[in-house]
């Protein structure tokens, strides 16, 4: 169902485009948790680490697939939102084979230089034979995560973030049968969680696939229409290649930071793994809030709406401090329980060093809630050039400060450089946004 966001109250079309695409996005974290908690349980601790410091290899090039996906949603809502559709499903055909292109072109070099990725990557020898046996089979599933994202970022440029979920709920309880029918029962160790994986994002993609091209019927969609326009591919690229490059910019700096946690041990490396996974669940309602106001964004920028792109701010505003306010409270206060989740109770030590990490990071929550806003504000305004440059602050200082604190307070030093990090690019944000809508009243 398409939802017109140019018209009605914006904090009740905000929240009801929020909603069915928090739980998705949740749902879609939820391969890698189960993948991990799984692992955790029934191979060891030294696979469960290597599955979890592998995520930060599989998100910087996921994110590359997601940029170019989300780039190319925020060009379809303006066209929707402006009722130019002869264009939109120009750009819709043209987007859809670039990004199949791409995915198919990752797959493959992934695949291909899988033992050096593992090498540049500073895996320990004890954890690298896991990470190999898991990225294997992950990586062959690209091509499905590219196409996935292309559909479901379709659907979402029209307002609709229910169908998505519905595709989700379903493959991520095939995943969880899968991995625990792989793993606990047949025994396959981090190949089997990662084959289960690959095989419900392949469902995913293709059942999404299949009920999005029967949906945009309202295009009117002819063969004729199945062209690949040089002139659309150069505004789509130069968006999507600036979103995915500051998807990729913000994942290759938490590689960059996984990197040095690698050279603590594989203690450090498994609670900042479960870290990590907590981490991501807890801030997917702050990314998934800032990705809807992306769309009221850019619909309404479609439409000339200037006033409500502003009503919608200060409304998103107010969601993310109560929003984050509650999830800080909850990672912290249940810090133990959380991480408990992943580790076996009798590993103290990575519990004791990941609370310590929960407890720094996750008061913060709301600086992170703002900087995705102001992500979804510049991208749904087309000023992506704005946002990596918030990305290059916010990643560069953390990185800078990592290292540098990390031989002084040790891993402490890297959780308040993450702080420090999102608290800079706030700053910026905030002043940027002032500065753009100075300049849309007065014109």
């Amino acid at each position: 169902m398409e939802l017109d966001m140019t018209k009605g109250e914006p904090s009740r079309i905000i929240l009801k485009f929020f909603i069915p695409l928090f739980i998705g996005d949740l749902l879609q974290q939820f391969y890698s948790i189960i993948d991990a908690i799984v692992i955790g349980k029934y191979v060891g601790t030294d696979a469960f680490a290597a599955v979890g410091s592998s995520s930060a290899v599989i998100v910087f090039i996921t994110s590359i697939l997601l940029g170019l996906a989300m780039g190319a949603s925020a060009i379809f809502s303006q066209l929707y939102g402006g009722r130019q559709y002869d264009e939109l499903k120009k750009t819709i055909s043209t987007a859809l084979i670039f990004l199949f292109c791409v995915s198919v072109l990752i797959t493959i070099v992934t695949s291909v230089f899988l033992p050096q990725i593992i090498t540049l990557y500073q895996i320990p020898k004890e954890t690298a034979a896991y990470a190999a046996d898991y990225l294997k089979y992950v990586f062959y599933g690209f091509i499905f995560v590219g196409m996935y994202n292309a559909f479901a970022f379709l659907l979402r440029a029209f307002g609709d973030s229910k169908t998505p979920l519905y595709f989700l709920i379903a493959s991520c309880i095939s995943n969880l049968i899968l991995d625990l029918l792989f793993v606990a029962v047949f025994h396959m160790g981090t190949a089997g969680a990662a084959i289960a994986t690959l095989l419900t994002q392949a469902f995913a993609a293709i059942g999404c696939g299949i009920y999005t091209i029967k949906r945009i019927r309202f295009l009117n969609f002819q063969r004729k229409d199945l062209v690949f326009s040089f002139n659309v591919f150069n505004k789509i690229a130069a968006f999507s290649v600036l979103t995915a490059l500051q998807q990729s910019i913000s994942s290759f700096g938490m590689m960059l930071i996984q990197g040095l946690v690698n050279t603590f041990g594989s203690t450090i490396m498994a609670a900042f793994a479960a870290c990590s996974k907590i981490d991501s669940v807890a801030n997917a309602p702050l990314q998934d809030l800032g990705n809807s106001f992306s769309t009221y964004t850019a619909q309404n920028q479609g439409a000339g709406e200037v006033n409500r792109i502003r009503e919608g701010f200060h409304v998103t505003s107010k969601i993310i401090i109560a929003l984050s306010a509650a999830i800080s409270i909850v990672a912290f206060i249940f810090a133990p329980n959380l991480i408990a989740l992943f580790i076996s109770k009798d590993a103290t030590e990575v519990i004791a060093v990941g609370v310590g990490y929960l407890r720094i990071v996750s008061v913060f929550y709301i600086l992170l809630g703002f900087i995705v806003m102001f992500y979804g504000f510049f991208r749904g305004l087309g000023a992506i050039r704005i946002s990596i440059l918030m990305t290059i602050v916010s990643q560069g200082l953390r990185v800078i400060l990592a290292y540098s604190f990390a031989p002084i307070r040790g891993f402490s030093g890297i959780c308040w450089a993450i702080v420090i990090g999102w608290l800079l690019s706030d700053m910026l944000g905030f002043y940027m946004y002032k500065r753009v809508m100075r300049q849309k009243i007065n014109t």
